[in-house]
């Protein structure tokens, strides 16, 4: 081999030989701490921070309403309708709202009074008798056989002038149930019969609501029989009917169970000055059942079901981060998308309340957004739902 070739193939070895020591020593195998981290998902969420506070257990349920006075008059006598009140008209107690013919009864009135004047006039004539004969039989003058007579004579007329008063009694009145009277101030609401019809006794001829007070009436499931009594505060609301809702309490509750609906009926009055709420409106009642004061309360899409119970992702501190960790709770009672922890989360502890059902136990956590109130919590998922519900 010629020198100048055998030179370079030397050099050539010497490069190769070199090459590994000059290049970059390779990168450690991972630790297996590193590793479970490095495996570990974040998962994006949503949580509240717990604090006491006061938790107001309603009953909710739904009401109509009805007049405190609503009446369907009907006739007491027979005849032909020459009036009806209009309707509509507002009427004071003892006006007229309808009127029926009163020729027969008038002319029965008539009759009544002159027997009553004859019965009168025959009963004072036996009875100027009676005083003139009185003497005489204490003189025995007059047998008492005769006296006897006169006696029976004047007892006869006697009894004759009080038939005649009560007959011109019930003329009277039946002249009076000819007119149908008001008998609370109200409203003309509705005509049961026309101008000119010819009605019999008992028919019903005119309805009258007073809308100045009304009640709202409701059925109670059974289970709450403890818990309602009079004095009870109800909230209503008219939200259908674009009314402002109303505070009141509960005036009457009953005794029986409705068998068919497992309910018991309550009524709360309501002044009505203005007449906006009508009879048959459909009312929404609260009932404020307890009041629990410095309790936990969490949003009730936080609650999660498992196979090892009812329970709460809680916020826990890690070296890695924040992370899940699903406790077991017992709940109590809930309402407006609120429940009350009774045992199983502390005030100053975190849970996750959107996102919840992504996770597992250990789940490592991004935190988006840190609730302070249950009810803004439960008013932002509320709306969250909601929306997600529209999204087509």
């Amino acid at each position: 081999m010629h020198t100048p070739v055998l030179k370079a193939y030397c050099a050539a070895v010497l490069i190769a030989s070199l090459l590994p020591a000059c290049t970059a020593p390779e990168a450690s195998a991972p630790t297996p701490e590193a590793a479970q981290v490095a495996s570990k998902r974040r998962v994006r969420v949503e949580v509240l921070q717990l604090e006491l506070t006061r938790f107001v257990d309603w009953i909710d349920l739904t009401g109509t309403v009805a007049a405190e006075q609503d009446a369907t008059l009907s006739a007491q006598a027979s005849g032909t309708v020459e009036y009806l009140a209009p309707l509509g008209r507002r009427v004071a107690a003892g006006a007229v709202l309808a009127q029926l013919d009163q020729t027969l009864a008038q002319a029965a009135l008539q009759q009544a009074e002159a027997q009553l004047a004859s019965a009168r006039a025959a009963y004072e004539l036996a009875l100027d008798n009676f005083r003139r004969q009185e003497p005489l039989f204490r003189d025995s003058i007059i047998s008492p056989l005769e006296f006897e007579n006169v006696r029976a004579q004047r007892n006869q007329a006697e009894a004759q002038l009080r038939l005649a008063e009560a007959a011109l009694e019930q003329a009277r009145k039946q002249l009076a149930h000819t007119v149908i009277r008001a008998p609370f101030p109200g409203t003309v609401e509705a005509h049961f019969v026309n101008q000119g019809e010819q009605i019999a006794l008992g028919q019903p001829v005119v309805r009258l609501v007073n809308l100045q007070q009304v009640k709202v009436r409701a059925g109670v499931p059974e289970r709450y029989a403890r818990d309602v009594r009079p004095g009870t505060p109800v909230t209503l609301s008219f939200q259908a009917y674009g009314l402002a809702s109303r505070n009141a309490r509960i005036t009457f509750v009953g005794n029986a169970i409705d068998p068919a609906s497992r309910t018991f009926p309550i009524e709360i009055a309501l002044e009505n000055p203005d007449g906006q709420i009508k009879p048959e409106m459909v009312v929404r009642l609260r009932l404020a059942r307890q009041t629990l004061d410095s309790v936990v309360v969490v949003p009730l899409p936080a609650i999660v079901r498992s196979e090892t119970g009812t329970g709460v992702f809680v916020v826990d501190s890690t070296a890695e981060g924040p992370a899940a960790r699903f406790r077991t709770v017992t709940l109590g009672p809930s309402a407006d998308g609120l429940v009350v922890v009774n045992q199983g989360l502390q005030a100053g502890e975190s849970i996750v309340v959107l996102g919840q059902n992504n996770l597992t136990d250990g789940d490592l956590l991004e935190i988006l957004q840190t609730y302070r109130s249950a009810s803004e919590a439960a008013s932002v998922l509320s709306d969250t739902t909601a929306a997600a519900a529209q999204t087509p």
